[in-house]
């Protein structure tokens, strides 16, 4: 075939034509569609400032992370008891360019290890807000947590918004789910 490639989305399967069953790649001509079909991540300047003088840059904790994680930036040990809930100080403002959104997520070690998590995930930061973002924590486990000064608490993902354009109606178009709620369709 000299070097061609199906293009991003062929199945993984094939069937040329006469053939009698269908053809597998081989694990080489896998690995040689990979970097083809791969997108790049896509990109937005987002600018912040430091409002306290124990703030930390947001940083992507690896390569292939979608979320800037956020670090306390309070100015002494924060003890959070079981079933408490505080707002953790970042330090940090942001300008989300318009037609984005930061969505501020928990942090799964929190969560597994501690049971902290917080309480209105995922929070909002919206384009228009220049206000210190703060990380509502709570405390869902059985012990106190402390939370330390430049301990990484949230996660910041920057998501473009679709904003609705919303029009009153008299009534509204029929579904098989119609106005079926919470579990009706089992546990």
């Amino acid at each position: 075939q000299g070097g061609l490639r199906p293009p991003c989305g062929t199945p993984l399967f094939w069937v040329e034509a006469g053939a009698a069953k269908p053809r597998l790649p081989s694990s080489n001509s896998l690995a040689a569609l990979a970097p083809a079909c791969m997108l790049p991540a896509m990109s937005v300047r987002v600018r912040y400032q430091k409002l306290r003088p124990g703030a930390l840059a947001p940083r992507y904790m690896s390569e292939g992370a979608a979320g800037l994680d956020l670090a306390s930036a309070a100015d002494e040990p924060i003890t959070l008891p079981p079933g408490g809930r505080v707002a953790v100080p970042t330090g940090l403002a942001f300008e989300i360019p318009r037609g984005y959104e930061g969505q501020v997520r928990p942090r799964s070690g929190l969560a597994r290890k501690h049971g902290v998590t917080l309480t209105n995930a995922p929070g909002t930061v919206d384009s228009d807000y220049r206000g210190e973002v703060q990380v509502l924590l709570v405390n869902l486990g059985d012990a106190p947590v402390v939370v330390e000064p430049g301990e990484r608490v949230a996660q910041l993902v920057i998501a473009p918004v679709v904003l609705a354009d919303l029009e009153e109606a008299e009534a509204l178009g029929d579904t098989v789910r119609g106005a079926g709620g919470f579990g009706h369709t089992g546990r």
